[in-house]
């Protein structure tokens, strides 16, 4: 009696040991930082720093004849999340067509794409083959191909893909793929080039990463302008900015606002040097998950 009983309990325990060894290799998977996975810090060819964003910050700028790609597997050893977040702070030549980042199968499929604009272009097939070209994601109205700094966060959930574009605007639309969607980790990942397009990324890139779960898309604002005000934070206290020399008459009425209401975030034009006149300064709300 008492052996049965033991077997019931073992056999009751059964799913839930399945369970955990059927979870798929990303579960609690680290973040992947896919400039440092591409070695962009070493600075290979047509790939030398830059400034970033923020003043403190170092951004990689890019152009011919760079070649930056690896084998998916080494980035995603346990396989490519289902639902994960892409996250980037970039600027791109006004126009530019090229994507910022591909990945292919081992049969040459295009599987994961985002494309910058204009419009903006989010590329997805699961090995399914879903969901078809003409259900694509693509963001209408929204180019980042201008020459402006821009932190895009893209949170891919479900059935459904989410841009959010500087931290104000966040447009979601609907992605039809399977409901176990597999991406194949043993092609390659490619930085700012389709195979077989003579068409590739020219610009300055920040960060780049990918990371299992969409919450980091979501809280990626608030954490980013954190940085941004710890740069300013390291200046040198007898240094002033420049608008700060300017007559009252001349203070824009927006260094007067109460403490509690929240500027406007500002960048800089591709190329133009960083200046104290133009400091980052303020941070904005964070967005919530849908």
């Amino acid at each position: 009696m008492e052996r049965c009983s033991r077997c019931h309990r073992l056999l009751l325990l059964l799913p839930l040991v399945l369970g955990l060894s059927a979870a798929p290799g990303w579960a609690g998977a680290p973040p992947v930082d896919v400039l440092r996975a591409l070695r962009f810090p070493s600075l290979p060819d047509g790939v030398r720093r830059a400034k970033g964003i923020c003043p403190a910050d170092v951004a990689y700028r890019v152009a011919r004849p760079a070649q930056l790609s690896a084998p998916t597997r080494q980035l995603f050893p346990g396989g490519f999340p289902k639902d994960f977040s892409l996250l980037t702070v970039v600027r791109t030549r006004p126009g530019l067509q090229a994507p910022l980042l591909t990945l292919y199968s081992a049969q040459g499929v295009r599987q994961l794409g985002l494309e910058l604009g204009p419009p903006v272009r989010f590329l997805y097939e699961d090995q399914t083959g879903r969901p078809q070209p003409p259900s694509q994601p693509v963001f209408r109205g929204l180019s980042l191909a201008d020459g402006k700094w821009h932190r895009v966060a893209v949170a891919v959930k479900g059935q459904s893909v989410t841009l959010i574009v500087d931290c104000k605007k966040r447009v979601t639309r609907p992605l039809p793929r399977s409901a176990r969607p597999v991406l194949d980790t043993h092609g390659v990942i490619i930085f700012g080039a389709r195979i077989l397009d003579e068409e590739v990324f020219e610009g300055d890139v920040q960060e780049l990463a990918i990371v299992p779960g969409v919450q980091a898309a979501y809280e990626s604002c608030e954490q980013k302008e954190l940085e941004c005000e710890g740069g300013q934070r390291e200046r040198p206290q007898n240094q002033q900015p420049h608008r700060a020399q300017r007559s009252p008459q001349q203070q824009p009425s927006r260094l007067h606002r109460p403490q509690n209401q929240e500027p406007q975030s500002q960048v800089r034009e591709l190329g133009e040097p960083p200046s104290a006149a133009h400091p980052r300064e303020g941070r904005h709300p964070g967005i919530s998950p849908p």
